[in-house]
Order: C-alpha cells, then structure tokens, then sequence
C-alpha cells in the first residue's frame, strides 16, 4: 500500500485557511479585552476538571481550527484564572496590552532562535536597542549590558553564577564544588523578605540554601545594611568565603526598598557582588519623580526589571542588566564546532550568556509597547496605579476594622483585619483576615493574596492592570468590608 502524499494527508492551515482563522482569533482576542470582566477573575474549576473534559490520546485525524477553539472556549477558559482582567490584585498583578499581544503573534510566526547573531542579526540588535532604551526610561547610566530572559528567577540565577565566576581562583568552571576539600563555604546574603529565587538559584549552584543567609529587617521590612556587615565579617572570621548579595526593590512581601546605597557600600568594602531584585519595584522608576527608587542601583554588579509585571507586556519577558558581561560570559560560554561563525568579534552572541542555547526573540513585543505607549504612557499608567493604591491605603488607615502594616511605596498595600470582635487576639485576627479573603476570591470578582509579615497574616492587594480603574479598586473595598461584617455577624 502506498503512503498517503503531503498533499492528501490532513496538516498545516493554508494561507487562505490561516486568514480565516487568523482574522476570527484577533476578534476573539479583541473581544476578550474588551469584556474579559464577564469573567470570575479566579478559576472556578476542581483539580482535574480541564483534564476530564479532555482526549486521553490525539486525534488520528487532523480536525479545522474552528474545532480547536470551540473547545478552547468550553475547556480551557473555564479552567483560566484571569491575571487579564482589571480585578486582579493578586500577587503582583500584570497585563498584556495589544501592542505586545500583536508583536506576540510577530514572533510566533518569525519563530527565530536568536541564540547566535548569525541566527537572526535583528533579534540580537533589536534587543540590545530595545534594552538600552529601557536603560534610559530607568534613569540608569550608560554602561549597562543587557539581555532578556524569561523571569527574574532565571535572571538571579544567573547574576549570581557570575558572582561565583567573579572569583576565578576557585575555578567552579572548570573543576565543580563536589569533592573539593579546598574549597571555602561559599556565602549568599538576603534579606529575610527577599524572594524565594535567591534560594532557588542557590540550591541550583550548589551554594546550598543552608548557605543562604537572610538578614534581618528594619521595621518598614528592609535589610539592615549595619547588621550585613557584621554577618560578613562573622562568616570571613569562620573560615566562609562571602560571594554575593541580593538586594530587593520592592520585595513580594510588602513592596519594601532596601538601602541600596548602604548596601554597596558594604560590597564594595567587602569585595562582594551586588545584585539588585527590581523585578517589580524597579519598574516605577519610569516614572520621574519616582526615579529614587533606583538610587544606588548605578553602583551594583546586576540588576533584573520585569516588563511583563508592569510594563504591559505579555509574560515572560525579565531584563537582566549586569556591569560586568565580561564575567557573565566567562560563566557560560562554550561553543562548539558547529556554531562557530565568521562574525566579527565585537556581535553579541546571546547563547553565550546563560544556560540555555535557544534564545526567543522577546524583544520584538517590548520594542511594540515602548513604542506605541511611549515614555509618557508608560509612566502615567504607572503613576495611576500608584496613586490608586496610596487612595485604597488611606481608606484602610480611616478604617478602625483595618490595619496597614507596611508603607506604601508602589502599588501594593498591605493590610490585616482588626475587626473589635478579636478583643486583640492575633490568632484570632489572623482567622478572621483568612476568612475574609476566601470569601471574597470566591466571590469572582477581585482577586486578592496574601502572605505573612512578621507572622502575622497579611491581605496584599497589587495594584497592575492596565485596564484596573477606580471603581474596580472601590469594588475590591467594598467586598472586603462586606466580607468583614458577615463574617462579624457569623461570630
């Protein structure tokens, strides 16, 4: 029996079909934005209900895109939580807009691997142009080499291979950490609010999480620059060999500023790699009269900004930047016969930058939105949301029921009920404050997360979308409150 020919066998759309489908997927798409609040923002669906609804094994035979949507909308949607949609307080709350949604769809169909600048001469200059003009929106110096990763875990782990390739003498490149008995302990400091990806990134290096040491806070939950320092001089008088410190602009926790500057200087005494964690903080420093967040930054060894957290960009897209890509690329690059090129010396070749070879063309879909939101779009969006978000904190301040617990610096309030019926108890108040957030996720209306300061339970409520207005922040108040007072009523 003869095989069936490409051109009998079901497969690929053709250009006529694809145009089709391609112009139903864009009204779909613009659809969504427009209406995505007919939508409970958090997914209402039990574990394994997307799974049921699904095929055990593929299709044997190839079915229209039409079919393909179809159950994109009666499976995938109801199994979606909308970080989309203009409710979402969550976390850090993030947004795609349509020029990064378009240059999205760009890329897919470029589907280049600009892990050479062989491989795609554009992908690589676009970055390192789109990247620069971030640079300069940030109030950053010149100086700055930067590359696009997809999140600041990645980004952290591999400023801090660079902090360890930073000390050739130890020679991990080459010879590794196990069965090294000349080797010192080698140190990572943090702040006791810092990110879980610092610990990520150490546990992958081989530092240890054990290694990782968490400096205490300050009582606005910042790092303690005089206590750094003696925890450094601690570990060099044990024998540990200091290698790098996170510092956090805007921690998850409660959006707090570490001191930077007081931060470098203890670096730079001790000879230590800063690394600073903007990932969502950093980001407000578009904003002119916000730019100080940024202060001292100029003086670290790395530094990592996320556009898809609050630069409208559809995720992932996270910013490394470092001072020293000399070192970074000491830590990465191995090429073999086979991607050698005849390129000048002087290209950038990102594949040498990081573990992964591939490398997306992310840039296409920032260049899109710096370019149709400008400088000053940016910054007004981000100007709004945080003054939404100091208007929401000082409803909680006049509010005897609430209490804030940490300052607020961008969009993000932290807050805890304090309702009278507790009499003071903590445990109780933090049952309450529980309770209150899971009635109103269920609600699907506004999303909101929390988390734990000074272990105390904590409501977050990020302020992030692009489309978030007003009245979306009075609903979430309102819900809150209405929350609070049947559950009083329950008591």
């Amino acid at each position: 029996m003869s095989e069936p020919s490409l051109d009998s066998a079901p497969g690929d759309l053709t250009p006529a079909e694809f145009s089709v489908a391609g112009h139903a997927l864009i009204d779909w798409v613009a659809r969504y934005l427009a209406d995505v609040e007919q939508y409970p923002v958090l997914s209402r669906a039990a574990p394994g209900d997307v799974a049921a609804a699904l095929p055990a094994a593929p299709p044997a035979l190839g079915e229209p895109f039409a079919a393909v949507m179809a159950d994109f909308e009666r499976v995938i949607i109801p199994g979606v939580t909308h970080w989309n949609h203009p409710g979402f307080f969550a976390y850090f709350a993030i947004s795609g807009s349509a020029p990064g949604i378009l240059a999205e769809l760009l890329t897919a169909a470029l589907n280049v691997n600009g892990m050479l600048w062989r491989t795609s001469p554009a992908a690589t200059e676009l970055e390192q142009r789109t990247l620069d003009w971030l640079r300069q929106l940030l109030g950053l110096q010149p100086g700055w080499f930067g590359m696009i990763t997809d999140t600041a875990s990645i980004s952290t782990m591999l400023a801090l291979a660079a902090a360890r390739e930073a000390r050739p003498e130890l020679a991990i490149r080459s010879r590794g950490l196990a069965g090294r008995p000349d080797l010192p302990v080698l140190r990572v400091y943090t702040s006791l609010e810092s990110h879980s990806s610092v610990d990520r990134a150490a546990v992958t290096l081989g530092f240890g999480q054990d290694n990782v040491v968490h400096v205490p806070v300050d009582d606005e939950w910042r790092m303690r620059p005089d206590l750094l320092g003696e925890l450094i001089v601690h570990d060099r008088a044990r024998g540990y060999l200091p290698v790098a410190v996170v510092a956090t602009v805007g921690t998850t926790g409660s959006g707090s500023i570490d001191p930077v500057p007081a931060i470098a200087d203890v670096c730079e005494r001790e000879n230590v790699w800063l690394h600073v964690d903007g990932a969502y903080g950093g980001t407000a420093a578009v904003v002119p009269e916000l730019r100080s967040v940024l202060a001292g930054v100029d003086r670290a060894d790395s530094f990592v900004v996320n556009p898809h957290k609050w630069l409208f960009t559809p995720i992932d897209c996270s910013a490394l930047y470092t001072r020293r890509p000399d070192v970074l690329r000491r830590a990465f690059t191995l090429v073999p016969e086979y991607l050698v090129t005849n390129a000048p010396d002087e290209v950038v070749n990102y594949m040498d930058y990081g573990v992964q070879l591939g490398h997306r063309f992310r840039a296409l879909k920032l260049w899109a939105v710096m370019r149709v939101f400008g400088a000053l779009g940016l910054a007004d969006r981000i100007r709004h949301h945080c003054a939404l978000a100091h208007e929401f904190a000082g409803w909680v301040d006049a509010d005897p029921e609430w209490h804030r617990v940490a300052p607020v610096h961008f969009s993000l309030v932290c807050f805890r009920s304090v309702a009278r019926h507790a009499n003071g108890d903590p445990q109780h108040e933090d049952a309450i404050t529980a309770a209150i957030l899971e009635r109103v996720n269920a609600g699907g209306r506004v999303y909101l997360s929390h988390t734990k300061l000074g272990g105390r339970y904590t409501l977050r409520l990020a302020i992030g979308n692009l489309r978030t207005e007003r009245r979306h922040v009075e609903e979430a108040w309102r819900l809150l409150r209405e929350a609070a007072a049947a559950i009083t009523d329950e008591a």
